[in-house]
């Protein structure tokens, strides 16, 4: 049997770890793991909240078993129905056939087309609230973070947020639950990783869903991934690390982003990188797209203000790895970043126009004109570069 982690009276963590899975929708890496949290109530009434991926589902039985005995669970609550909070619903419908699943008018339409249930079933709406008993669970409706059906659940009399994907962060739980078992300084950056790559997008729901949590006395957030936040200073932190990515803020930075066949338009970056640094930029992040997994690199675009983007021309087009860069960039919504851009030709020079297309469509701050090298580095090649690290730092030291 399992001893369960109990956050407050009543409340205790029954999620699992997965150290096991490369990538996060098959897309993202987990060097550190990833965690899949669920949460029980034992109330009057007992509530689940969420559940875990289906792979974990026979440890996850034995984790509520622990914490309940034989007690059945009168609500399920889904905060999101993305497979990897969800996947145990039907299992945990077989094994408590009168549990009565929770959710929103579009959680219900997720539910019957994932899972075919189509009975049990309370639909709410935004503010709604049900009694447990000691605890009520009240209901916020945030949809497109990152899916249409996402909410959160705050329990008024214990203060704690339930926030579903919100203030997530990959890497496992390795021994303690709550940030106060843990040294959590590492979460914080996969937390930025974690947002640029799912939720980046979503700037403009992001703030919706603040903007109704403002109102909210909370002393306890529960993410289903990473650690449960209880320290006073760590949740003043995740929220506002949350609203500082959703307006697109960013501090004052440099990530350098460049693709490169055999050296040249390389050599362009790391002579405008020395450039920043020389002119009072300390924060230079240098990324050779065929090396950096593209979610590390969002992470530091989403995290400095200053980018610029190096390519050759590829068949009349940019470098696949930058290609694949600016697409997700787009895809993502990026905003208000001062942008410069440089780069290589042999005998066609294409590359540069559609990195203009492209800062134009995202309506970035252009610094200055690009850096065009054609074969290798000659000395107005240089100078040129040179310049664009320099004005690139005087004007990124101008937002202080």
């Amino acid at each position: 049997m399992y001893k369960t982690s109990q956050i407050k009276e009543g409340i205790y963590y029954v999620g699992v770890n997965d150290r096991t899975k490369h990538l996060f929708e098959n897309l993202w890496p987990l060097p550190k793991g990833i965690s899949y949290n669920s949460y029980l109530i034992d109330d009057d009434k007992v509530a689940l909240i969420d559940t875990v991926d289906v792979c974990y589902s026979e440890v996850y039985f034995r984790k509520i078993r622990s914490a309940l005995g034989d007690k059945p669970i009168d609500y399920l609550v889904v905060n999101h129905m993305e497979p990897d909070h969800s996947g145990s619903i039907e299992w945990l419908v077989n094994q408590y056939p009168h549990i009565t699943i929770i959710g929103n008018s579009r959680t219900m339409d997720m539910l019957k087309g994932f899972y075919g249930i189509t009975e049990n079933i309370l639909s709410i709406k935004d503010a709604d609230e049900v009694k447990l008993g000691k605890n009520t669970l009240r209901f916020y409706l945030t949809p497109m973070i990152h899916w249409p059906e996402t909410m959160m659940t705050y329990v008024p009399e214990l203060k704690i947020l339930f926030s579903g994907d919100a203030f997530g962060t990959y890497g496992s739980l390795d021994g303690g639950v709550v940030d106060s078992q843990l040294n959590s300084d590492g979460y914080f950056d996969e937390m930025i990783r974690y947002y640029s790559n799912i939720v980046g997008k979503y700037g403009s729901p992001v703030q919706a869903a603040l903007g109704k949590l403002s109102g909210i006395d909370i002393e306890v957030v529960c993410s289903t991934h990473g650690p449960v936040w209880t320290e006073k200073g760590n949740i003043e932190k995740v929220i506002a690390l949350y609203d500082k990515l959703s307006k697109y803020e960013a501090d004052k930075g440099l990530v350098i982003a460049y693709g490169s066949m055999y050296g040249n338009t390389e050599q362009l970056a790391e002579i405008i990188a020395a450039s920043a640094a020389e002119n009072g930029i300390k924060n230079v992040v240098m990324h050779h797209v065929s090396k950096s997994h593209q979610s590390d690199i969002l992470r530091d675009i989403f995290k400095y203000r200053g980018l610029i983007i190096g390519s050759p021309t590829y068949n009349n087009q940019l470098y696949p790895g930058i290609e694949s860069l600016i697409s997700a960039l787009r895809n993502r919504n990026i905003k208000d970043r001062l942008f410069g851009y440089f780069g290589g030709f042999s005998w066609a020079d294409a590359s540069l126009r559609h990195l203009k297309e492209f800062a134009e469509e995202m309506r970035f701050d252009i610094v200055c004109d690009p850096v065009s090298m054609k074969h290798s580095l000659h000395a107005d090649v240089v100078e040129s570069a040179w310049n664009l690290g320099q004005i690139m730092a005087e004007k990124l030291q101008r937002q202080d």
